[in-house]
């Protein structure tokens, strides 16, 4: 039988320890989930060589956290959980998430978590602080601008293209003032902080918009979990509506933003569905906490040959760069930015292929 006493922890290292994870898949699947692959540790309860539970962390993000039916009940969770934010604090995350079914929000409460936005009875956003969302809130009161109609707009900027510049130019010229928010996840080939200067520099000439530091609220479907929602469809519309409640409920009140703005996506099914999600949670569901914001869908912008400018396309072409290609798809601030921090486009062949 266990027992507090008796049960030991130990941390598996997915990464130097692959040998380990068929176990633990085999220990998730008996509990119905998955394993999500951005899983860097797990900590696993043990008691005589058997193992009773785990729980995973990727990044500042708790996972998986199970428990073998017959010693559910036994405190057990609330031990794991206790482990994997030990685990966490070493690793520098102090300030945690957590994904879950919203029937488990009591007994993650008991460890320590609090509810920040929930779907229905599809998936529930925890933090392990009371006060984590309003303390960003008030961080961006001091950006607050008046006006009747305030913009936002959020973008990864992989890299800042004519087409995000498009969008701004549009939304800033229809807005008192508009907000950019830039995803914050370094889950892209440019890294958070040279997508942040690219879009800086890119929008630097439009006097009415502040670029702002994207946050941990900002939610990236590259680390949205899947563990506990085996249906793709499913994971995505639970990423949308998480994120799009978040940006509703706290951000948008905090700076007064009454529209959101977005460019249209002929290309990504995923992207095209997030955009109408916007619709629903933002601009027809009913809060009892904020009011509506309007969503307005400017067409993308296309280039010579009538194709619409994606930052996906840009990528493709930096591996066989060329100038005069690049040139009709990205400003000649994220070119200088290119030039001076990828090899291959700075390189004699990179001039060469432009024609320069």
């Amino acid at each position: 039988m266990y027992s507090q006493e008796s049960a030991e922890f130990a941390v598996i290292d997915v990464a130097e320890s692959p040998d380990m994870v068929p176990a633990l898949r085999h220990l998730l699947q008996s509990a119905g989930l998955g394993i999500d692959p951005d899983i860097t540790h797990f900590v696993v309860a043990q008691q005589g060589g058997e193992w009773l539970g785990c729980a995973g962390l990727a990044g500042n993000t708790i996972k998986c956290v199970t428990v073998v039916a017959q010693h559910r009940g036994d405190n057990l969770s609330a031990r794991l959980v206790g482990e994997v934010e030990q685990l966490a604090m070493q690793l520098g995350h102090f300030h945690l998430f957590l994904y879950t079914r919203p029937y488990n929000i009591a007994c993650f409460k008991g460890c320590g978590f609090y509810p920040l936005a929930q779907w229905d009875d599809v998936a529930v956003l925890m933090e392990n602080t009371p006060v984590g969302i309003q303390r960003y809130c008030r961080s961006l009161q001091p950006y607050y601008r008046p006006g009747s109609k305030i913009g936002g707009i959020v973008m990864n900027a992989n890299p800042f293209t004519l087409g995000h510049l498009y969008l701004a130019e549009q939304a800033a010229a229809a807005c008192d003032w508009l907000h950019l928010f830039v995803v914050r996840e370094d889950v892209s080939l440019f890294p958070f902080t040279e997508r942040l200067a690219m879009v800086r520099q890119g929008v630097a000439h439009l006097s009415n918009v502040t670029v702002h530091s994207g946050s941990e609220y900002l939610i990236s479907h590259a680390t949205f979990p899947a563990y506990f929602l085996k249906d793709s469809k499913l994971v995505n519309q639970t990423w949308g509506a998480i994120d799009l409640l978040i940006f509703r409920n706290y951000i948008a009140p905090a700076l007064g933003i009454t529209h959101r703005f977005v460019g249209s996506e002929p290309f990504c099914p995923l992207t095209h569905q997030y955009n109408q999600d916007m619709y629903t949670w933002l601009a027809t569901a009913d809060s009892a906490s904020s009011p509506r914001i309007e969503v307005v869908e400017i067409p993308r912008k296309c280039h010579a040959n009538g194709r619409a400018i994606s930052a996906s396309e840009v990528r493709a072409l930096l591996t066989n760069p060329c100038l005069a290609a690049l040139a009709q798809r990205v400003p000649g601030s994220t070119l200088m930015h290119l030039k001076m921090h990828m090899p291959a486009v700075s390189a004699d062949k990179f001039l060469i292929q432009s024609g320069q």
